[in-house]
C-alpha cells in the first residue's frame, strides 16, 4: 500500500519557518495565514511512503513526512479559520487532535487474530477515519476519543458470511450484524423476476450485502428448476446488467427435489448467465454424481453444502474423498460449508472428509429466519462446530474473513485488519465449558470451546447494543 504525502519545497520551508518565528498573538496568526496562502499557490512535489503490510512493519518512510502539513500547522496555530477553502470536506469543523484524541477508537488489550497477515498476538487496534490506523502492543488510552476494552477477548476482522437468506422479514441483515457479520452474500433467494425487492433490502442494510442471483427466474420456491426453462439465461443477464453493483454471482440449487434429472443442464445455464462472475452450486442428494457436476465448473466457482450426506456426496465407497473433488480444488474451485437446516451437513460425512484431510475453504451459515432457532443459530456457532471438530482457531477465522472475502470481488480489501483497510472488527469471548452442537439430523455432540460475540465495529463505528 502506498501513502502519498506532500513534500515542502525549500522556499516554502523558509516562509514557514519565518512565519513561525514571528508568531506573537494576533500578528502571529496573521503571519501564519499569509504563509498558508503562499503555500496554497506554490508548486508541490509528491513523495511516496511505502509500508510492508505482509509483516506489519514499516519498510520505508520519506523523512519529509516528519514535516508539518499545511493543515496541521494551521490547526496548531489556530489560523485555519482565516484560510479560504473550496472543497466541502474542508468546510467541516476541525477539532485539534489534542482535544479529540489521535484516534477515533482504540480496541485495547485483546488477542488480535488476523489470518490475512498471520498476525496472532496481544495488541491494541487503533481506528481513524473509518479505517484501521495501526496495531501496536500498547496504545495510550489518552490518544483515543473512545476505548473498547477487549482484555481476555479475541479481536478479529468483521465476519463475512458467504451464504445467507435475508430477503424475508424474519431475518433482516441488521440481525446478523450483532453476530459480528459485517458483510454477507444472499445465496439465491431471488431470481430475475424478484431481484428488485432483494436489492432494496441490500441497499437499506447497515452492513454490506451482495447477492448471488438464482438462475431460476422465481428465486427459491422449493422446486424452482423442475421445469428447466425457469433457468432463463437472458433474464439473468439482464438482471445482472441492471444491478451490477449488487449481484456478485449466480446461484443454482441442484438437489434432485429441486432440479430433477436436469441438474447438469442447470449448471450449464448458470455458467452461461454468470460470465466472469462466480457460480455457487448447492449440492447434496443430486441426480448426477458430484464428479460430473464439478467438470462444468470454472476456477472461483463455489460448491456449498460440501458435507451433505448421500446420495452423491464427496466421498467414495471407502469413505475417502473423491479424487475429482481434490482435482477441482487444485484448479481453483472453492468448497463451502453452508450449514443450513436440512440435508446439508452430518457428522459422519464431516468426520470422514476431515479425517482424509479435506477441510472447507470457507464456513457459511446458510441461515434463514427459522435457522435462528434451530440447527444454525448464528455464524459464530457454526465456526465453533469446526473448532470442536479439530480445526485450529486461526484457520476457522480465516474461513469467515480473508478466505471468504477472496470469493467476492466486491469484498476485496475486507476480511483483514491491515492498516488502511475498512475498520470492520468483531470481538469475541472464546468461552470454555461444555457446549452442545447439532448437525442436520439433530445428532448431538459436545464441544469445549464456543465463540460468543461481545462487540462489533462497522466502518470504524461501534455497533450499539453490545457490552464491551
Amino acid at each position: 500500500m502506498s501513502l502519498t504525502s506532500r513534500t515542502t519545497g525549500t522556499s516554502e520551508i523558509g516562509s514557514l519557518c519565518a512565519s513561525t518565528a514571528g508568531l506573537a498573538g494576533a500578528v502571529g496568526l496573521f503571519a501564519a495565514a499569509c504563509a498558508s496562502i503562499a503555500l496554497q499557490t506554490a508548486d508541490r512535489h509528491l513523495a511516496t511512503a511505502t509500508f510492508g503490510y505482509a509483516t506489519g512493519s514499516l519498510a520505508h518512510v520519506d523523512v519529509e513526512q516528519l514535516l508539518l502539513t499545511r493543515r496541521e500547522f494551521l490547526t496548531a496555530t489556530g489560523a485555519l479559520a482565516l484560510v479560504p477553502t473550496s472543497r466541502a470536506s474542508d468546510r467541516t469543523a476541525v477539532v485539534p487532535r489534542a482535544a479529540a484524541g489521535k484516534y477515533d477508537l482504540v480496541i485495547k488489550g485483546g488477542r488480535v487474530l488476523d489470518p490475512s497477515r498471520r498476525f496472532d498476538r496481544m495488541a491494541d487496534v487503533a481506528i481513524e477515519g473509518g479505517r484501521i490506523g495501526t496495531i501496536q502492543p500498547a496504545i495510550a488510552a489518552a490518544d483515543a476519543a473512545d476505548v473498547l476494552d477487549a482484555r481476555g477477548k479475541i479481536v478479529t476482522p468483521g465476519l463475512i458470511d458467504l451464504h445467507v437468506h435475508v430477503g424475508t422479514a424474519d431475518l433482516p441483515p441488521a440481525a446478523l450484524l450483532a453476530d459480528g457479520v459485517t458483510s454477507m452474500v444472499d445465496g439465491g433467494s431471488a431470481g430475475a423476476d424478484t431481484i428488485d425487492a432483494l436489492v432494496r433490502v441490500a441497499q437499506a442494510a447497515p452492513n454490506r450485502v451482495r447477492i448471488f442471483l438464482n438462475v431460476a427466474r422465481t428465486g427459491v420456491t422449493g422446486r424452482e428448476l423442475i421445469d428447466i426453462e425457469a433457468a432463463d439465461v437472458d433474464a439473468a443477464r439482464r438482471a445482472i446488467a441492471r444491478h451490477r453493483e449488487w449481484i456478485a454471482g449466480i446461484k443454482v440449487r441442484l438437489s434432485e427435489n429441486v432440479a430433477g434429472e436436469r441438474d447438469l443442464e442447470a449448471v450449464r445455464r448458470a455458467r452461461q448467465a454468470a460470465g466472469s462472475l462466480p457460480v455457487m452450486l448447492h449440492v447434496g442428494q443430486t441426480f448426477s454424481p458430484l464428479p460430473k457436476i464439478l467438470e462444468l465448473l470454472n476456477p472461483g466457482d463455489i460448491v456449498t453444502h460440501i458435507y451433505s450426506p448421500p446420495p452423491n456426496s464427496l466421498l467414495d465407497g471407502s469413505n475417502r474423498v473423491l479424487p475429482e473433488v481434490r482435482a477441482a480444488r487444485r484448479r481453483g474451485v472453492r468448497f463451502d460449508v453452508g450449514n443450513g437446516r436440512n440435508g446439508h451437513i452430518t457428522w459422519p460425512i464431516v468426520d470422514a472428509a476431515t479425517r482424509d484431510g479435506f477441510w472447507p475453504d470457507t464456513i457459511s451459515s446458510d441461515i434463514t429466519g427459522p435457522g435462528r432457532k434451530v440447527r444454525v443459530f448464528d455464524l459464530p456457532t457454526v465456526v465453533s462446530k469446526f473448532l470442536m471438530l479439530g480445526m485450529p482457531l486461526d484457520q476457522a477465522i480465516a474461513c469467515v474473513t480473508n478466505h471468504a472475502a477472496a470469493c467476492v470481488s466486491a469484498f476485496k480489501g475486507l476480511g483483514t485488519l491491515a492498516p488502511g483497510a475498512p475498520a470492520d472488527v468483531a470481538v469475541f469471548d472464546l468461552r470454555e465449558g461444555d457446549f452442545e452442537f447439532v448437525d442436520n439430523v439433530d445428532a448431538r455432540r459436545t464441544g469445549r470451546l464456543k465463540l460468543v460475540t461481545t462487540a462489533v465495529v462497522l466502518n470504524g463505528r461501534r455497533v450499539p447494543g453490545q457490552a464491551s
